[in-house]
Parts: C-alpha cells; structure tokens; sequence
C-alpha cells in the first residue's frame, strides 16, 4: 500500500504542472533516438563558459562556482572533478554539441541547484543497511565475506551518526538474512529520512583488473542504467523515482566525499534498478566501498582502521547533503 500510494503521489506531482523553468523552455531536438538540448543554449541560459577545443572530445564547463566536463559520444562525464555516469551519451551534429534535459533534471542539475525537503522538513533517522547476511554471503576476499564486513562498517557508521545526533536504523543488526526488498520496506515502515545500503564490490570471476569505489542511485523512469544487472529491459516507474533529484545529490555528495577522504579510485555516481532503490520512498544510495576481488582493496576492507576512515567519509557526506538540501 505505501509504495502504491508513493507511485500515486509521483503521479499527481506530474499532473499538476509545476511553474515552467528556464531550462524547460530551451528548444528539444530529436537525435539518434533521445530527446537533446542544445549544450550552448543550456550554457547562455544558466552562464557557463564552454570551452572545446579543436579536434577534442571534451567540452569543459566552467562558471564562478562549478564545472562541467563531458564528453562527446559518452554518457561519462565530470561534476566538480567527480566522476558521474549520464542516462544519454552527449552528441556532436553539424558542429553543435548535444545533451539530454533528463541528464540535466536528474543529475546535472540536482548538484548545481540542490533541492529542498518539503515544508522545511528536517533529516533525523538515517536507515542503514549493510548488505547480504545470513545464507547470502555476498562476495569475498581472501578469508573475508562481504556480509561480516557491511555489518562492521554499518555498525561505526551508526556510531558516528549517532554521535552527530541521528537516530539510526539497522536494517540487519546481526549475521542474517534480509530478504532485498523487506530492506527499503523497514525504512519505510519506520519512515527514515534517508536510506543507505552498504556493499563491497567483485568483478565477474573474482578479477582484480577493477577497483575503487562507485556509489548509485536509482534509474529515471524510461531511462538506461549504468548497472544493467537482473533488470531485463524493465524501464517502468518505481516508487524511488518520487525522490530522483533528491537521490542524485545524496549519491554524488557521498561519492565526493569518499574519493576525496580515501586512497580509492574514482568509479563514479551511476544509476541502477537495484530492488533495495526502488520502493525505498526517501532518499536512497547503494555504496559500493571497494574491491573485495583486488588484493590491496581487499586488506583495506578488513583494516579497522581505513573501515573508520571509510564511515567517517560516509557521514561527512550524509552532513554535507544535510546542508544542502534543509531549508
């Protein structure tokens, strides 16, 4: 019933046409299959200067408080020197570059212009929840499996929070199994604020040619995850959607701050359909904090000390979206 009438208020949200802003009135162009705005008339609009050289690929962004890098033919771009993963590739025709309103509705804007919480509206109870446990074991890293280690991170993350005056949820306090969706359910059922899930990342066969740390947020409706995994084309609307530019600056801001708190590789702010994302109706991330497939990762993931360097990050970015976002 929750997510239904989550679905139902998304809904009404629609119908009732908000004031027309000014990037709602820059000019659509139909290419290749997506809907394009011109990236100089988005520029002029909210006071950029592009900068593209010759021959490149890369058009440079910059205004008094924030850059933009994108790149043509990619969906990888940069906010701030973080790395973000866009819905539509940017396009290059008959000399003009290209990009999607989506990508600027639900990331590219949600940075620049952070959103507010309704009616001035407070963040207090903060649900984490550290991944797999009981019979699902998740990943593993030489003797370590990626269950013990969530719970572990979740646990100092709470103590922080609790330290800097949030209530905290546990969406699993011991070693047992959850099942995905009953995860977002608790949150909801005890109407946190925010919604953090807690994972450690493998690559197919257990590899070690991928490393550092990627934090995502759920996938606009109709459009194309970074993270395809299990999705089997369903591209429909979820309750999470409620909360897509709300999610997109909770995920880059955590992103942000671990790349800049930790010795880890920038992987990026992506998108994905992931069943603990999509009925959660308050903002919500899944974070994955590292490699347990690459061997220097994998020592780092088990070393009390960098999992508190990693908490510490984790709440430096959950205080800043704090900031940001309350009125």
């Amino acid at each position: 019933m929750k997510v239904a009438f989550a679905l139902l208020l998304l809904w009404l949200s629609q119908m009732i046409a908000p004031a027309q802003s000014p990037l709602d009135r820059l000019e659509r162009i139909e290419l290749f299959g997506h809907s394009y705005v011109r990236l100089g008339d988005w520029a002029r609009t909210y006071h950029f200067q592009v900068t593209w050289p010759p021959q490149s690929k890369e058009v440079c962004l910059t205004n008094r408080l924030n850059s933009l890098v994108l790149t043509i033919d990619s969906r990888k771009a940069e906010i701030n020197h973080v790395t973000v993963w866009l819905s539509v590739p940017v396009a290059q025709h008959h000399g003009l570059v290209y990009l999607s309103p989506l990508d600027l509705k639900s990331m590219i804007h949600p940075v620049f212009y952070p959103p507010k919480t309704a009616g001035g509206a407070k963040i207090k109870t903060i649900c984490l929840d550290p991944g797999h446990g009981g019979k699902d074991p998740g990943n593993q890293g030489g003797r370590a499996q990626e269950k013990y280690c969530t719970l572990l991170l979740a646990k100092e993350v709470r103590s922080l929070l609790n330290k800097a005056g949030f209530k905290v949820l546990l969406t699993r306090n011991t070693d047992r199994f959850v099942e995905k969706l009953d995860r977002p359910d608790f949150a909801n059922r005890y109407r946190a604020d925010l919604f953090v899930s807690l994972h450690y990342n493998s690559t197919e066969g257990g590899g070690n040619e991928a490393k550092g740390v990627e934090t995502y947020c759920l996938t606009p409706p109709s459009a194309r995850s970074t993270n395809t995994r299990g999705e089997a084309g369903d591209t429909r609307l979820a309750a999470g959607n409620i909360q897509d530019t709300r999610n997109a600056l909770l995920a880059y801001r955590i992103q942000k701050t671990l790349i800049n708190k930790l010795p880890l590789e920038d992987r990026g702010v992506k998108r994905a359909r992931f069943a603990v994302l999509r009925t959660a109706t308050m903002p919500a991330v899944l974070i994955e904090c590292g490699f347990m497939s690459d061997p220097a990762e994998a020592k780092q993931i088990v070393d009390p000390a960098f999992r508190t360097r990693t908490a510490k990050a984790i709440v430096e970015g959950l205080l800043a979206y704090k900031r940001l976002v309350e009125q």
